[in-house]
């Protein structure tokens, strides 16, 4: 390309940071030493810094659509030279099927030498249409600098720049250019630029008071006379207003210089046209300060070779697990590097959370999800419920949690201290696991209480003989005698259980006992179950010795349905049958059991 013209429009921006790194570590010579570069997205000793792609005229070798070109059929051109005050026109043929006569809209982006020009050429009025249109992509998106013209034609007397930041779905006007700023495009010529209309395109005459008449330069600078220019770092609206992936030139008014009134008007309007020898987009690949450089991706797509663990096409967020904190620009000052999770290792997965985030001072706002090897929390850094922390490994080893293994029968629940491991365990129940019974406890056959506490003393004789009642006797005589159980005795009761007496406590009048309900042979009114249940027995009964129960011990109890204290359990009493058990009476009761179905039993 004219190097002329790049230099003077680099020198028009006056902007250092899009400008930046021409040279240096960043320049573009061809011939520097065949070695490793050092990555410029990081320093000396590692740490991440803004790094940002070489200034290139991104227009360079790429398609131009235009909606006219001459030569398709071959046509009558003039071209207007200025010798003094006059002027001249040198006429010729514009013919698409040569090479030598063509203008093909290739010539906008090629190689432009200044010694052989090359030109794209619209169609000579009246054939060609009102408005000519130049639109190029730039195959992502670009932070633009400036758009330049070469023209090898009088410039146009109207025309506008638009910038697409959607692959052309939508344009925005970047630039107008006109003699009737007010006329054409209802703007005021040259509109001061204030930080309330920063993006906004304003309306020039400027390009008409430049000279030669055809070979005339129009460049178009983003930034120049925009005031937070010097703060683009930390201006979104002015890094907004620059990004483009599509430019739109759009020639709207041909500059006529007053021809259409000369003898001869078929030639003057042979004059009337738009070339361009050159059409330059100065910018840098846009990476937000992550990339230095853009690459292909597999489908032959531009994309910013991302660094400082960023992604997309425009490295415009963090890759996953880096979701720490949220994504930033990278700026002169800070790189804004994107934070990988602290997930202890145990999980391959997080999200952000904005709360948390602010809650640290804005400095963690990652949270893990489905953590492995049995972690849970935030980061994966405690042992999920049934488990514990094994303190010879690092919170990081994939089995730094043990099972907790707690006894499914002494263990009061699951969890256990994250610290020891030691399981909650139920009364009389002991070891980590509440595998075992305590020291004066005994094993039961009760998963409520599965070690019942060794009795030292019946109830009774826990009783003091101040409770011990002087008519005993007459008030037991009748359970007196010999225990016995046959049909009668059955039948005059409404209930028959074998139980096994695992603990007593004295509850005011009464004596309440857990017991075991092994089999139950008759049910009574309150239908009795299998299982763990209260037998209450009052406490004259129990000093009396009517009925006589040891805890540890089975017994097979005949009673009759009475209200409990608290309207749960059975109540046995002095008129109860209350027998050791024996395990020939199993098959007895049973007989007992079927006679009663058949209706034998008579009520005593």
């Amino acid at each position: 390309m004219l190097m002329s013209v790049w230099e003077l429009v680099c020198a028009f921006v006056g902007v250092t940071f899009l400008v930046e790194g021409v040279r240096g570590a960043y320049g573009m010579s061809m011939f520097a030493a065949q070695q490793t570069p050092p990555d410029p997205c990081y320093d000396e000793t590692g740490n991440p810094r803004r790094c940002i792609p070489d200034f290139v005229n991104s227009a360079f070798g790429k398609e131009v659509r235009v909606s006219s070109t001459c030569g398709k059929p071959p046509s009558r051109y003039c071209v207007v030279a200025e010798k003094g005050d006059q002027r001249s026109r040198t006429c010729h043929v514009c013919d698409s099927t040569d090479p030598k006569k063509g203008r093909p809209p290739a010539f906008l982006t090629d190689l432009n030498n200044p010694h052989n020009l090359t030109c794209w050429q619209s169609e000579s009025y009246p054939q060609a249409p009102q408005n000519v249109t130049l639109t190029l992509s730039l195959g992502k998106k670009f932070e633009v600098t400036y758009v330049s013209l070469q023209f090898c034609s009088p410039r146009p007397e109207s025309m506008v720049i638009y910038k697409s930041m959607d692959y052309g779905k939508a344009w925005v006007p970047f630039q107008f250019y006109s003699t009737q700023c007010r006329k054409m495009f209802g703007k005021a010529n040259k509109a001061p630029i204030t930080k309330q209309n920063e993006q906004e395109a304003i309306c020039t005459d400027s390009h008409t008071d430049m000279h030669p008449l055809t070979g005339g330069l129009i460049a178009f600078s983003t930034l120049d006379g925009r005031p937070s220019a010097h703060d683009f770092d930390n201006s979104p609206v002015l890094q907004d207003w620059v990004t483009a992936t599509d430019i739109k030139v759009v020639f709207s008014r041909l500059h006529t210089f007053g021809d259409e009134n000369e003898d001869d008007p078929e030639l003057a309007r042979e004059s009337y046209y738009y070339a361009v020898s050159d059409l330059q987009v100065g910018g840098r690949c846009k990476c937000n300060g992550h990339a230095s450089r853009c690459i292909r991706d597999r489908d032959g797509h531009l994309v910013c070779d991302c660094k400082h663990h960023t992604a997309g096409p425009e490295c415009d967020r963090c890759k996953p697990f880096h979701y720490d904190r949220p994504w930033q620009r990278a700026t002169a000052r800070e790189a804004n590097e994107c934070v990988a999770c602290n997930c202890n290792l145990h999980a391959r997965r997080c999200r952000f959370n904005m709360e948390l985030f602010k809650l640290s001072g804005r400095k963690s706002g990652g949270v893990c999800l489905n953590c492995r090897h049995n972690t849970a929390g935030r980061h994966c850094h405690y042992c999920k419920e049934g488990y514990y922390r094994d303190m010879t490994k690092p919170i990081t080893h994939r089995k730094a949690c043990k099972a907790c293994d707690c006894h499914p029968v002494g263990a009061a629940g699951k969890t256990c201290n994250q610290t020891t491991g030691q399981c909650p365990c139920k009364d009389g129940v002991t070891g980590i696991t509440c595998n075992r019974c305590a020291k004066g406890y005994q094993q039961s056959r009760s998963p409520i209480a599965p070690c019942i506490k060794i009795p030292m003393v019946t109830p009774a004789t826990a009783i003091s003989s101040t409770e011990e009642h002087a008519d005993c006797d007459s008030y037991c005589k009748a359970s007196k005698g010999k225990l016995k159980i046959n049909m009668k005795k059955y039948c005059k009761k409404d209930y028959a259980v074998q139980a096994h007496i695992l603990k007593a406590e004295k509850a005011s009048d009464w004596w309440k006992f857990i017991v075991n309900i092994i089999s139950v042979y008759k049910q009574g009114g309150k239908r009795i179950r299998r299982g763990d249940q209260f037998l209450w027995v009052r406490s004259k009964d129990i000093a009396c010795r009517c009925p006589k129960i040891k805890t540890g011990k089975k017994y097979l109890i005949l009673g009759n349905d009475e209200d409990s204290p608290d309207q749960n359990g059975v109540v046995a009493n002095k008129n109860s049958l209350v027998i050791q058990w024996r395990d020939t009476w199993a098959r007895r009761l049973r007989k007992f059991q079927q006679r009663e179905k058949k209706g034998k039993c008579k009520k005593a």
